[in-house]
């Protein structure tokens, strides 16, 4: 998909977000109803800034809706002596929250492939995480999002992505199981198809 396309189709979805989304007041007029539902005066000094807070904050843990991932990928370097082994970004912390119960999940992504030509710049893996954290996520679909737009944008040899992570929809609530994390992982072409490439992946995972 060129350029062209993928700025027509991110116009359209903004386009049809913004129609459907409500005006900041009812936004928050909204978490006021919240505050006092919860037991709280949303009028008292303590708290009468806070829906407008809230909402600021809001803004930051869901920017990835307001970003197209395949273009954070669009440029690319093919200048590379014929570099074709493995490249890691290792660690990549995120913030995102869970589409079941709105509770943060933080954690760090993995991301590796196997050039066939060109690379792109690191700063742009960190950014695709987050373009994708930033969204209300399950953590399977957000690896699938990662590996699958890597390789379907840079074309390359291989990917693998890998996610570790701590969900407070279950560390804070319901079974309560603070030590607990997941992890999970998405492997594509020479990954999947070769034991060796997918077992020095894993051996770089902290």
């Amino acid at each position: 998909m060129n350029s062209n396309v993928h700025a027509l189709n991110r116009g359209t979805i903004s386009k049809r977000v913004a129609a459907g989304r409500p005006e900041r007041a009812d936004v928050e007029a909204a978490f006021r109803t919240i505050i006092r539902w919860a037991g709280d005066d949303p009028e008292r000094p303590g708290l009468i800034e806070t829906p407008a807070r809230v909402v600021r904050a809001f803004e930051e843990y869901f920017a990835g809706y307001g970003q197209d991932p395949t273009l954070i990928l669009e440029k690319t370097f093919e200048e590379i002596e014929g570099y074709d082994e493995m490249i890691v970004l290792r660690g990549i912390r995120f913030e995102s929250h869970c589409e079941h119960h709105l509770a943060p999940i933080t954690g760090k992504a993995w991301v590796a492939y196997v050039p066939s030509g060109r690379v792109v710049g690191i700063s742009k893996l960190a950014r695709l995480v987050d373009a994708y954290a930033k969204r209300l996520q399950i953590q399977e679909k957000m690896t699938a999002q990662i590996a699958n737009t890597i390789d379907e944008v840079l074309k390359p040899q291989g990917v693998g992505v890998i996610l570790k992570a701590t969900h407070h929809c279950m560390t804070t609530r319901g079974v309560h199981r603070p030590d607990t994390d997941l992890v999970t992982s998405r492997m594509l072409g020479c990954f999947r198809d070769n034991p060796l490439t997918r077992q020095e992946f894993l051996g770089m995972i902290d």
